[in-house]
């Protein structure tokens, strides 16, 4: 009895570990029976704490990085039946999808996924005289999710853009680099030859002058795709079957005074950093250009992030692009800004924001007088814009009123362990 009583101390009270000195230490100096008895209480502790561990590990679950201060941004025309495939990586975070188009078409998302859809009609109703600045029948139109969120970080992605897999056969969670890209700082003023010098297994290489080892702000992470490249409509006439297949394992800053064609298909940002000038301008329908939506804003963005001292990442993470557009119908919305790229890129690579543009509300007001003075003379289009962008930042204050672009350095100025 009393080696029973024993027994059910043993099994109820004592850690297994401890279990096995006991066994250990009594193991010459008790009864057979005791021994036995001993023995079984160990492994049915055992087995009872590995059951107990496996059940809290299931029920206690990881929790996604930035769930609470992200949102995602959809512009789309169709069903988003494109979600299941991201449905592992997205749904817990809320989605924000604008509508294009006819608002009266049905637009349907699957089923578990937290989100508000916006169509032209709410963009008119909370806008007002001001939803002229928000582009229509173009993927222009997502700039509006941007100013509707709340939140601290935006991720945009189209709805043609699937799950990429990396050269392991592994899914890829593109959310989740681009997160790690946002949350560790950029090295604009110096090129590292390692790349990244914050991701793991990296660092700054010999050379690398330690007064600007420690970074600015990231305020966007440039994405890539695999499969249908991003080409402009000439390139996509004379290569029509190229693929991209290469996978660069490589995070890179783009240097200070550098520009770069940004793409909105797979981008994050940092929207407290900046927000207001992530305006993808006056596309689509009435207008005399198309397809230069995201370039304009990260030509915008790029000058304003020099200024203001901030960091743009680009490469990590891909996504699968999934279908090519038509390059005849692409040429016709993009033939004009064949011509105007010419006068606007050496516009953005000349232009200087006064010092007392100090936030990026008044950085992208002033950019927008240099457009009209500027580029006013290569299209009356352009002073169109100019006053498109005054307009935008407009909505933007009225409804972000506690908004200060440049006051939340969230992402420090050290090395963040992120995880693998």
């Amino acid at each position: 009895m009393m080696h029973s009583n024993v027994s059910l101390f043993i099994n109820s009270t004592i850690h297994p570990f401890t279990l096995t000195i006991i066994y250990q230490r009594l193991n010459t100096d008790h009864p057979r029976t005791f021994k036995f008895q001993l023995e079984t209480s160990l492994s049915l502790s055992l087995s009872l704490s590995l059951s107990l561990s496996l059940s809290l590990m299931a029920s206690i679950p990881s929790t996604p990085l930035l769930a609470n201060e992200l949102d995602i941004v959809i512009p789309t025309i169709s069903n988003l039946d494109f979600l299941e495939m991201w449905r592992p990586f997205f749904q817990p975070y809320h989605l924000i999808i604008v509508q294009d188009g006819d608002p009266t078409k049905t637009i349907r998302v699957p089923e578990g996924f937290d989100y508000e859809l916006h169509n032209r009609n709410h963009v008119e109703s909370l806008l007002g005289k001001r939803a002229s600045c928000i582009s229509f029948k173009d993927s222009a139109c997502r700039c509006y999710g941007f100013l509707v969120s709340k939140k601290k970080y935006i991720y945009t992605i189209d709805d043609d853009c699937f799950v990429a897999k990396n050269p392991t056969g592994e899914d890829i969670n593109a959310l989740e680099q681009h997160i790690k890209n946002l949350l560790t700082p950029s090295t604009p003023h110096f090129f590292n030859t390692l790349y990244d010098p914050y991701r793991d297994g990296a660092d700054f290489v010999r050379g690398y002058p330690f007064s600007l080892r420690e970074g600015v702000p990231t305020a966007v992470s440039h994405g890539l795709w695999l499969n249908i490249p991003d080409y402009d409509a000439p390139t996509q006439l004379v290569k029509p079957h190229e693929r991209n297949t290469r996978y660069v394992d490589a995070v890179m800053t783009v240097p200070k005074g550098t520009l770069f064609p940004m793409c909105g298909m797979n981008l994050a940002f940092d929207r407290e950093l900046v927000g207001p000038a992530m305006y993808f301008g006056l596309m689509g329908h009435g207008q005399p250009i198309g397809r230069y939506d995201d370039m304009w804003a990260g030509w915008c963005v790029k000058v304003i992030c020099d200024h203001l001292n901030l960091g743009v990442k680009t490469g990590l993470p891909y996504i699968w692009h999934s279908k090519a557009s038509n390059p005849f119908v692409n040429l016709k919305k993009e033939y004009k800004g064949i011509f105007w790229q010419e006068e606007i890129i050496p516009f953005f690579q000349s232009v200087v924001l006064p010092k007392e543009c100090t936030t990026v509300q008044k950085c992208y007001l002033a950019l927008a007088e240099k457009v009209k003075e500027k580029l006013g003379s290569v299209d009356p289009y352009f002073a169109k814009l100019a006053e498109g962008m005054t307009t935008w930042i407009e909505a933007w204050d009225a409804h972000n009123p506690s908004s200060d672009a440049t006051g939340s350095l969230a992402n420090g100025l050290a090395k963040v362990n992120l995880g693998k």
